[in-house]
């Protein structure tokens, strides 16, 4: 069998922690999807316009080999892992994804979504409709999910948070707020919200602050398990003064970018 991509999604998330585990808990993670030329594709799109969402239908083009069983993001009571045919692990016998996006506008040959669980640069294999009467079963057994225990915790900013986010976005394709979000919001009935094995995490039980880390920046907040809600304090480089030198090695190429940061603190 011979799979050809029919175009490229393009957005924001770069690396694979930069996207949200599911696209629709997470409105605000745009992108597009560019088909290719020359295949006709102008005709195929059309009547198209109407729906709200589309079944995108891609490769896991970063993942090498399977794993026959995950660790869920959240688990269910007992069950540390399951088995990969009843999980949506990336890590498949043949890496195809499967993703529901809300379509905004079509553009010619290019789709614009939002909503999306896609990295930038992934290989589309197909687009369907998403239609509510074939495709929704609210009622429908969902198995070890149904045993799920877990939460949703809200994340604000601090006015200091917001106006470094913005002064960073505005010179890099970063957005440590949506990032944080995706990171901070979901809970875990065992090691909470704040699970470190999946993340670059720190946390200080006693002050109840941690230290999220983003690429080469890190991200200071606080957090109420009462209220299950997290605050944005504040944004600081990960580098150190000896690493921001002139000269010195600049491996993922932000330096610059890292010092007019830390002059303009």
């Amino acid at each position: 069998m011979i799979v050809e991509p029919i175009g490229f999604f393009y957005g924001d998330a770069v690396y694979k922690y930069d996207a949200p585990r599911q696209g629709h808990l997470f409105a605000g993670h745009p992108g597009r999807i560019e088909l290719a030329r020359g295949k006709n594709f102008e005709t195929a799109l059309r009547d198209l316009e109407g729906f709200e969402r589309l079944w995108v239908i891609f490769q896991f083009h970063e993942n090498e080999g399977w794993r026959p069983t995950t660790r869920p993001p959240v688990p269910a009571e007992g069950r540390d892992r399951v088995g990969t045919f009843a999980s949506r692990s990336p890590y498949r016998p043949n890496p195809i994804g499967l993703s529901c996006v809300r379509l905004l506008r079509v553009e010619g040959l290019v789709l614009y979504v939002d909503e999306a669980d896609l990295l930038n640069g992934t290989p589309v294999l197909d687009i369907k409709p998403y239609i509510p009467m074939a495709d929704a079963f609210p009622d429908a057994k969902a198995g070890w999910v149904d045993e799920q225990v877990g939460d949703l915790w809200t994340v604000g900013a601090s006015e200091e948070f917001a106006t470094q986010n913005r002064w960073i976005a505005e010179r890099s394709d970063f957005d440590l707020f949506s990032f944080a979000q995706v990171q901070l919001s979901r809970g875990n009935f065992s090691k909470d919200v704040f699970d470190s094995s999946r993340r670059r995490l720190t946390i200080d039980e006693n002050t109840r602050t941690g230290v999220l880390a983003y690429r080469t920046f890190r991200i200071h907040f606080n957090y109420d398990e009462s209220a299950r809600s997290v605050l944005l304090q504040r944004i600081t480089s990960g580098y150190t003064a000896e690493d921001l030198k002139e000269g010195a090695e600049d491996k993922y190429g932000d330096k610059q970018l890292h010092r007019e940061f830390v002059r303009r603190q």
